[in-house]
């Protein structure tokens, strides 16, 4: 098992890269699948990404889930959890149809486009509710099964900036966290996983639970900037880095 593990290709980037991740979700509430995501697809088939990111991302529940429950707005999630319940199945379905590269240059697109959004500041600027809640969350369930990238549906239009900056990072914790299972479940349903990803994800989640909760604790709304615009530059080299080209 230990020799298994110890062989997984590229494995001190994979722990390397998830470290780095865990301080971005614990001060910002999301970004662990933008900078994991692409790094991890330059070693391993995309399901098996697919698998550990939704995988290791269960440990940072019970570093961010007690907090969040206390400030989310849990009748927004629920609503956005169930559209995600019927669109991850076509996610991963697309997953088993396309080839690794095509999945990997999605996963570029959507990663660039997200984090160009980001720093250019745009948001969705109207009232989310009801409908849109739905297609936001069902937008998410299907990026997250096909690509393992839950989060830019949700951040970019969900997260408008009219809500309180704690309120929003509450939000996200718990909608991904619910997606996260959501995914997995649909993962073992399908026969996707196996022993030797959960002994990755095991070992992945050590790191990742530590460095999440040293960024809980770096997290104050009074210095959110800072935060963000490291976090961006986090997420680009990640993106640069998983490049299809370098290959």
């Amino acid at each position: 098992m230990i020799a298994d593990l110890l062989a997984t290709p590229g494995l001190f980037w994979l722990v390397a890269t998830i470290g780095a991740a865990g301080i971005v979700r614990g001060f910002t509430g999301f970004g662990t699948a933008l900078i994991f995501v692409p790094v991890a697809g330059l070693f391993l088939p995309p399901a098996e990404v697919i698998a550990l990111i939704t995988l290791t991302g269960v440990a940072s529940t019970f570093a961010l889930l007690p907090r969040a429950w206390a400030q989310a707005e849990k009748r927004d999630v629920g609503l956005l959890s169930l559209a995600a319940l019927f669109t991850v199945p076509v996610g991963l379905w697309l997953l088993a149809k396309l080839d690794q590269v095509t999945i990997r240059w999605i996963v570029t697109v959507i990663a660039g486009v997200m984090l160009a959004a980001l720093v250019s500041g745009w948001r969705y600027r109207g009232e989310v509710r009801g409908g849109k809640l739905g297609a936001i969350g069902g937008a998410a369930g299907l990026f997250g099964g096909l690509t393992g990238l839950t989060g830019p549906a949700v951040i970019l239009f969900y997260l408008s900036g009219v809500k309180r900056v704690e309120v929003v990072r509450a939000n996200t914790i718990l909608f991904l966290a619910a997606l996260d299972v959501v995914i997995v479940a649909n993962l073992m349903w399908r026969g996707m996983t196996d022993w030797r990803l959960f002994v990755l994800a095991g070992a992945l989640a050590v790191p990742y639970f530590v460095t999440t909760m040293i960024g809980q604790a770096m997290f104050d709304p009074r210095h959110e900037k800072i935060y963000r615009t490291a976090a961006y530059a986090v997420i680009a080299l990640a993106v640069l880095t998983g490049l299809p080209l370098w290959d």
